[in-house]
């Protein structure tokens, strides 16, 4: 690990790096911004990127677990660092106003034409790893080992990190040493968030369909209605956090859809539930889904359902758990360059990310023992704004801002870019010198 001197001289060395690149990589960024794609069809953004990154002298290879991008710089003898960024964006129609705002459209998987947009800020992710290459090219003589950087397809449907994965990621290029990656958030922009341990939650989207005997409205008692066992469903399921989950645990159950039927003198055949689970607790995460699958087959029974239930997982991933050791050598790095002022402890949240697989070696279905990861937040809420936004903590400010997701979140400010340039860099180097 470089000393507090010699991490100050980098100070320099990388603002001016930034500064150099910082123009290209901004149209680079709006570019991406303007032009959003679907998870798995991510076509123009990975060329783009990987275009980017060879003109900095990485090894290139594309279409990785599908429209992934793996570049390498071999530097020597040294350590192998892997930093990701996710590139895919969601079914939303911008409303943020902004000059390069999206107004491109897409057909989904259902065949439905659906608005795009970067409202997650993967568009940002996947320029900040362009910023840090170009920098870190360009300090090749002060650093050893190898650089492996990724930009994975998917992440919003949790897809893109296994795919990725059973493409021999590690067998193909290099297994990393440690495993580097960072998101935005309604923060101070300019601020860095860490957090050791338990992190972000696992997630398991589950559809279920549940089946009737469907007839006419006026005949229910020739009929086995699903919409009455989807309702008994809904409400039952409630009763795992209340009385199947520890106390001190935190558990979400949401059935987000509920669908049946075409109209109100009509007993359909079927009814379709997609059920949310989220919990910090890979263990427990597995009980409460097994639990929700009980709860169904028995209600279904109860209601003379002709046949079982049926499940499909639509996506999940682990919780993410960063190594603590790890956490604590990256957040020195980040105090020493950006100031201590400009980090705060970053709270648990409980939204979920495909980033934890790439360090699970069971989970991520690759050999060897797990990876240890760090997975840091970057500030995206300009100066004046967070001013003006009531609370003192991050957390009480975060209840008034947007969030992600929103048609009206916009994380790509200058200092936000620039900060997360930095952040990756730094990160890198901490383990590089």
């Amino acid at each position: 690990m470089i000393t507090q001197t010699d991490r100050f001289n980098f100070k320099g060395a990388i603002a001016t790096h930034v500064d150099a690149a910082f123009e290209d990589v901004q149209s680079l960024y709006r570019q991406l911004h303007q032009t959003p794609e679907l998870p798995f069809q991510e076509y123009k953004t990975s060329a783009r990127l990987a275009d980017a990154l060879e003109n900095f002298g990485y090894e290139v290879s594309r279409n990785i677990g599908g429209t992934g991008v793996v570049a390498v710089l071999r530097n020597g003898e040294g350590p192998t660092v892997m930093l990701r960024g996710d590139m895919d964006a969601l079914p939303i129609k911008e409303e943020t106003g902004l000059e390069f705002a999206s107004s491109e459209t897409a057909v989904a998987e259902n065949g439905e034409t659906v608005p795009l947009m970067h409202a997650c800020g993967h568009d940002l992710h996947s320029s900040c790893i362009v910023g840090a290459a170009a920098v870190m090219a360009g300090l090749k003589e002060q650093w050893s080992g190898t650089l492996m950087l990724i930009c994975q397809p998917a992440e919003e449907i949790f897809g893109g990190a296994q795919a990725m994965l059973d493409d021999d990621l590690y067998r193909r290029f290099s297994r990393p040493d440690i495993i580097l990656g960072q998101h935005n958030m309604p923060a101070l922009a300019g601020t860095i968030g860490h957090r050791e341990g338990s992190a972000m939650a696992a997630c398991t989207n589950l559809a279920v369909t549940i089946h009737g005997n469907g007839g006419h409205g006026s005949m229910p008692a020739q009929t086995v209605d699903p919409v009455v066992i989807a309702a008994h469903v809904v409400t039952r399921l409630q009763s795992i956090v209340s009385r199947e989950v520890p106390p001190e645990e935190t558990v979400v159950v949401t059935v987000g859809k509920l669908h049946a039927g075409t109209q109100a003198n009509i007993i359909p055949h079927s009814a379709e539930l997609e059920i949310n689970i989220r919990s910090f607790d890979d263990a427990l995460h597995r009980q409460v889904v097994t639990s929700i699958e009980r709860i169904i087959r028995a209600e279904c029974e109860a209601g003379r359902s002709p046949k079982l239930p049926e499940f499909r997982v639509l996506n999940e991933t682990i919780a993410l758990h960063n190594d603590p050791m790890a956490v604590e050598h990256v957040r020195q790095a980040h105090a020493e360059h950006f100031g201590g002022a400009n980090l705060f402890a970053m709270p648990r949240l409980n939204a979920s990310e495909d980033f934890p697989l790439f360090g699970n070696a069971e989970a991520g279905g690759f050999s060897g023992d797990d990876i240890p990861y760090v997975y840091w937040f970057i500030g995206a809420t300009p100066a004046a704004r967070w001013a003006e936004t009531l609370g003192t903590s991050v957390s009480q400010k975060m209840r008034h801002l947007e969030m992600p997701h929103s048609p009206y979140y916009f994380p790509g400010n200058d200092v936000t870019l620039r900060t997360g340039i930095e952040a990756m860099t730094v990160g890198a180097l901490a383990y590089l010198t």
